[in-house]
This record gives structure tokens, sequence and C-alpha cells, in this order.
């Protein structure tokens, strides 16, 4: 049986995401896992003079260490984002999304690693933050992802691509041309010619 829906033959690209979301995952763990054993906390190192720095920190709230008494709120948020892009990528035929979606899920996965196991205690584990650019706050590579995934959210949903692979004019256009039937002036059956 064949089919003229080219969406459906795509296929998924679920092993994408869970490889780009493992990719980061272990890219942040190993970065933290390296400054914790090279830097005491607070300690400083120019990388491209004061540009880009490491400088070891913990976080215990959320972006820009807002909310550091509710830790557990934060995890339990991450927990579920992280659910939730896992069964939203069941949908996903595109290696776009499947890119983007690995990303964040990575992201947040990578820093609820830090928050269910770290100091002080589970659910309220520090975050380990390093990255230092100019006077931006200190970040580490999940939420390098985290911030990279959304803005190819950004363009992807400008370009019009849905998970599925298909583009927002295409889909349109199908429908226009499946809605309105032969136009008038395309006729020429009946007419002798």
């Amino acid at each position: 049986m064949t089919t003229s829906d080219t969406t459906g033959a795509r296929p998924r690209r679920y092993l994408l995401l869970l490889l780009v979301a493992a990719a980061a995952i272990v890219a942040d763990f190993l970065t933290k896992e390296w400054v914790l054993a090279t830097f005491s906390q607070g300690e400083r190192v120019d990388v491209v003079g004061s540009l880009l720095q490491f400088t070891l920190v913990y976080n215990t709230g959320a972006a820009f260490s807002m909310g550091t008494d509710f830790t557990w709120v934060f995890t339990c948020i991450a927990s579920l984002v992280v659910i939730a892009i896992g069964y939203m990528g069941l949908r996903v035929r595109s290696v776009w999304w499947g890119v983007t979606l690995g990303l964040m899920m990575g992201g947040a996965a990578g820093n609820l690693v830090d928050r269910y196991f770290r100091e002080p205690a589970p659910f309220h584990g520090a975050v380990v933050d390093f990255i230092s650019v100019g006077n931006f706050p200190v970040f580490n590579i999940a939420d390098s992802c985290v911030v990279v995934g959304a803005c190819l959210v950004v363009a992807l949903t400008f370009k019009g691509l849905n998970l599925d692979g298909s583009v927002v004019e295409e889909e349109s256009s199908k429908k226009d041309d499946k809605g309105s039937g032969p136009h008038p002036d395309d006729t020429t059956e009946g007419k002798g010619q």
C-alpha cells in the first residue's frame, strides 16, 4: 500500500535526539569534574584575557542564582521539562528538531545530575558553574546547550519547520491545492482543442 504522505515515510529522529542529549550530559559532566579537580571555589583563571575566564562557583538557585531557597522546585520543574521533551521527541522526524531537542534535554538533564547528586542533599544539590564571559553570570556546558537549543527553536519556528520535518508553507499550499478544484481558465476539455 502506498501513501502520498511523504512525512510518514521519514524516519523518526528519536535516537538522534537521545544521542545528542547523552553527548551533552557527558560533556557537561566531564567538564564539571575537571573543574572540581582543578580549581578551588572562587579561583579565577584567564583563558582569553578578561573576556573568557574559568572560575568555580556553586549555584543553588535558578538562572543568575535567583531563588536559592527553592532548589527543590527548580529540580522538579527541570525533571518535568526533561520528561516533556522525551515525550515530544517521539514525534520528531526532522534532523534539526532532533538536534535541537537533544541539546535542550541534555542541558536540562546535565544540571539535574548536579541537583540530584551533589551536596548539600538530593534535590537540593548545587549546580557547578565555571565559564565566565565578561560581566555575564557564570555558566556551564549544560546551560550553553539549553541556550543554543532555545535559539534553534526560535530559528526553526521562524523557518516554519515542524517536528515531522514538514514546512508550514508546504502544508498551507497543499491544503489550497486540495480544496480548490480545477480553475475555470485551466480546463480545456470539451472545447474541441
